[in-house]
């Protein structure tokens, strides 16, 4: 042992005193980052959103991190061990040193190649995009004194003072072109007295070019729109002039409406029927030409003709186009689509544009396979999985028919419970069927206020819950929803019918002395029905070009208020509790839950993913205590990743292993969890994340039986289960494996240990997740 430890010292020994630029190539110097970047008139100059967006294109563009650079700073290095590895081996031609040098050296990173002089140029140049027409930017290159082979980089920027608008104007565009633009001057990108900014000509240019392209000119593109600017007239001032091109076609410059379309469906890209008949068939309805292959159109006419939002007669729009092309991919019917547009009869003079659009059908059949595997320092462990298959497009109509089976089991694996392994077995197995229709069937809703594809889904679904030595239990239902997107980024979900039934199926003489003496965990297990409607508003920006990601939603549910307003029609009172449908009580509750999820992006490598998740229910009128089903908990693989689930809180409480409320789920009424992850790219598929996750449980009302329970603001703090780790994903690109570790750093309640770690020992203070896909 003795000689393994003095050889593994003696390595690292011989890697530190390696020289990181023995073999560099000849008259190369070592980059070692920049030492500084320094702006002599930051304050006064470039104060302004523009000022502040040019600082950040100028640091951009000079930045260039050295080797071992921390997390692809420019300034901070950690030890280039990357480099040790690259000396020692670069020339080596043993077997052992080139797979050394292949796996652990990295290439220096030489000042040739980062070009401070050339650098400095380009951030020159970026200063002049931003109004900084007299701003300057100079490089510095310091060797070192010590080893002349190594180089550090100063930069000097000169902002100077930038230049603004002092005139904007609008000329040689068509009388209906230009009534579109003055009347959305509001929206305009530049304004007089701002300051020049090459981006926010871009973003006009765009601008502009979207307007007259949702407004009928198809032809229009974004090159079509110049700018002229004189800075001579009035130094430190741009006068700016907004045109169209000139000699543009005649079919450029002239609305165009819309004809008619014409749909081919074929199976291959080679347009190749699928049943071994070659000959199309065609069909014409409404303005639908309608051309597909074999006995029966795969799908319904009336179908795509709902989800195509350019009308006959109407202005062309892009955004219409672009809505078109989203509402009939997400049918989930055809594997791609592609839009043409041609000139009535070919003729440019033509003002009507007939569209064809291509479409093949994509496998009728989806398959997914979700899987995870949790252990517990303290000998639990079990795996949990999901199967979906999904039959899209069963009716022909885009309808997508959908079977889950989902199933957990948890078993303990040490000789502590009662002297024997494998007592504490727990199982859970469930299925759902639902059936989606991608329109809504609400009559009161106009299809022309839906921009975005909208649907409605009918399911049914049931889950059996086994806790070992304790009971039995089922979870049966049904649910009507809609699906509303009137925006891009905005979904509305409304569930008006919501109805479930949980029946404790068996229980043993354990569960049954606990549950007599606490009468908010009888009340929560009872046989009942939930009568409930819901609500659910979420914003998602993840598949826009924004550099940060944000996923947002909150939900409220009810349950049995409508029933019990049909109860008190009928003469009884509203706080009884005796108040039954088809001969059990029902559940009344109010339940509210927020959730919001980030992802910003540091750079290519690097992400921090955040996620809050908040919420409260509340049990009154016929119910004492909410349903077992409906209350919170934490704990798990996408929760607190050092705890197992529903093995925490409520509040501060937590049932010893000798008393008989041990290995009881523990859930609450109310929640906060927080998590935060720290992404990055280590190689190819490779990605690691460093990880803290905090929060509990908690109870509203007070339990005797469970002390420490309630919410309180003063113990708030200490009540937060904390936790860190680590993990490591593998991205598949269509899924990513995922392996954490969380590490206790604080539990909610007392441990025998003082101090904020309280952690007993640290064998018993953390736990493995294994997974498919991101926590969040």
């Amino acid at each position: 042992m003795k000689t393994k430890i003095i050889i593994i010292f003696l390595s690292i020994a011989t890697l530190v005193s390696c020289s990181t630029t023995r073999n560099l190539p000849e008259g190369e110097t070592l980059y070692t980052g920049i030492s500084e970047m320094s702006f002599v008139d930051e304050k006064e100059n470039a104060s302004t959103p523009i000022g502040e967006e040019a600082i950040a294109e100028i640091t951009a563009a000079l930045d260039c991190p050295p080797n071992a650079s921390i997390a692809g700073s420019s300034k901070y290095r950690t030890l280039p061990f990357g480099l040790w590895w690259y000396n020692n081996f670069v020339n080596s031609k043993s077997k052992i040193g080139k797979w050394f040098f292949k796996t652990f050296a990295t290439t220096p990173v030489l000042l040739s190649t980062v070009n401070p002089t050339l650098r400095a140029q380009v951030a020159t140049n970026r200063l002049q995009n931003f109004g900084y027409f007299n701003g300057k930017v100079t490089e510095e290159v310091i060797y070192n004194k010590k080893n002349p082979k190594k180089a550090h980089v100063n930069y000097t920027i000169t902002l100077g003072k930038p230049y603004t608008y002092d005139s904007i104007e609008y000329r040689y565009f068509s009388h209906r072109a230009d009534s579109l633009i003055r009347s959305t001057r509001h929206e305009c990108k530049l304004i007089k007295g701002e300051q020049f900014s090459v981006p926010n000509l871009t973003a006009e240019r765009e601008r502009l070019n979207n307007l007259l392209r949702n407004n009928g000119y198809y032809y229009y593109q974004t090159g079509y729109i110049s700018y002229s600017a004189d800075t001579i007239n009035n130094p430190g001032h741009v006068s700016l002039r907004v045109e169209p091109r000139q000699g543009l076609p005649a079919y450029v410059r002239k609305p165009l409406y819309m004809g008619r379309t014409t749909l081919r469906i074929t199976k291959s890209n080679t347009s190749q029927d699928y049943t071994g008949n070659n000959k199309p068939d065609t069909i014409t309805f409404r303005n639908l030409t309608y051309i597909y292959y074999g006995n029966k159109p795969p799908v319904k006419a009336g179908a795509i003709l709902r989800n195509v939002q350019l009308r006959p007669g109407k202005l062309y729009s892009q955004d219409n186009q672009a809505l078109t092309l989203q509402q009939l991919s997400s049918m989930n019917i055809f594997s791609s689509l592609n839009f043409s547009f041609t000139p009535r009869g070919g003729n440019t003079a033509s003002d009507t544009l007939d569209m064809s659009i291509t479409a093949q059908l994509d496998k009728p059949y989806d398959f997914s396979f979700e899987l995870n595997a949790t252990s517990k320092s303290n000998s639990q462990i079990g795996p949990g999985s999901k199967i979906t298959l999904a039959r899209n497009n069963i009716f022909r109509g885009g309808e997508t028919l959908k079977f889950s089976l989902l199933g957990s089991y948890e078993w303990q694996t040490d000789d502590e419970v009662r002297g024997r392994k494998s007592v504490i077995n727990s199982w859970e197995i469930g299925g759902n069927v639902s059936l989606t229709f991608p329109r809504l069937f609400m009559p009161f809703i106009q299809r022309k206020y839906l921009r975005y594809p909208s649907s409605t889904s009918f399911s049914i679904y049931g889950n059996q819950l086994n806790r070992s030595g304790f009971f039995k239990m089922v979870h049966v239902g049904g649910e009507a929803s809609y699906t509303i997107k009137p925006k891009r980024t905005t979904t509305h979900t409304i569930t008006p019918f919501r109805l479930t039934y949980d029946m404790l199926q068996r229980t043993t003489a354990k569960f049954d002395s606990i549950i007599s003496t606490n009468r908010s965990i009888a009340n929560s297990f009872r046989d009942q029905f939930i009568p409930a409607m819901q609500y659910s508003v979420t914003y998602d920006n993840t598949s826009t070009t924004h550099r940060n990601k944000t996923w947002w939603e909150n939900s409220v549910t009810s349950s049995g208020n409508l029933v019990s307003l049909g109860f008190c029609a009928f003469g009884k009172n509203w706080n009884d509790k005796d108040k039954n449908i088809f001969g059990n009580p029902y559940a009344q509750f109010l339940k509210f839950t927020t959730e919001i999820r980030n992802l910003f992006r540091i750079n290519s490598r690097n992400h921090i993913a955040t996620r809050f998740m908040a919420g409260v229910i509340t049990s009154y009128g016929n119910s004492t205590t909410a349903p077992y089903t409906e209350q919170f908990y934490v704990g798990g693989a996408n929760s607190l990743r050092a705890f197992t689930v529903r093995s925490l809180g409520p509040g501060s409480y937590h049932p010893a292993d000798a008393t008989r409320y041990s290995y009881l789920d523990e859930t609450g009424t109310m929640k906060f969890e927080a998590n935060i992850e720290y992404r990055t790219k280590l190689f190819r598929n490779l990605q690691g994340a460093l990880l803290v996750d905090a929060g509990n449980i908690w109870l509203i009302d007070k339990d005797e039986n469970r002390p420490g329970g309630e919410f309180n603001l003063k113990d708030f703090a200490d009540q937060i289960a904390l936790n860190t780790g680590f993990g490591i994903r593998y991205d598949l690109d269509f899924l990513v494996l995922r392996l954490d570790i969380g590490i206790a750093l604080h539990y909610p309640y007392d441990t025998g240990k003082s101090g904020y770690y309280n952690i007993p020992s640290f064998n018993k203070g953390y736990a493995w997740h294994f997974a498919i896909g991101y926590p969040f």
